[in-house]
């Protein structure tokens, strides 16, 4: 089975994420974050999953974020409210995002994926 992987090709952190994964020979099937964002379900799943809070779903270091003012936004905001920003544009999102179903990460870090994927 094969890992699903979330990413943007222009960013440089998603492709030294595929890069790891390729080298360690790792399946992973590969979506465009912005052409096909994770679902409110799929999102809502891996923070129970994970027991993430909202905030670290978010690319709080990109454009987007910004423009919307999600930093004063964000603490006020209902779940329902995050669910459609994060389905709704991919590029609010932290990536790249890597799941097996049943286990996800955001962004990269080798020491996590090497905990998390190495094995796969």
């Amino acid at each position: 089975m094969a890992l699903t992987f979330y990413g943007y090709p222009p960013c440089d952190t998603c492709r030294k994420a595929k890069k790891w994964l390729e080298t360690e020979e790792i399946p992973f099937n590969e979506y465009h974050i912005v052409d096909h964002p994770p679902s409110k379900e799929e999102l809502k799943k891996w923070k129970e999953q994970e027991g993430l809070e909202w905030k670290q779903f978010f690319n709080t270091s990109g454009k987007k974020y910004r423009e919307m003012d999600l930093k004063s936004r964000l603490p006020k905001a209902s779940e329902e409210e995050i669910l459609e920003w994060l389905s709704s544009d991919g590029m609010l999102i932290k990536r790249p995002v890597v799941t097996d179903g049943e286990s996800v990460t955001l962004g990269f870090k080798e020491p996590v994926f090497e905990e998390k994927w190495k094995a796969y």
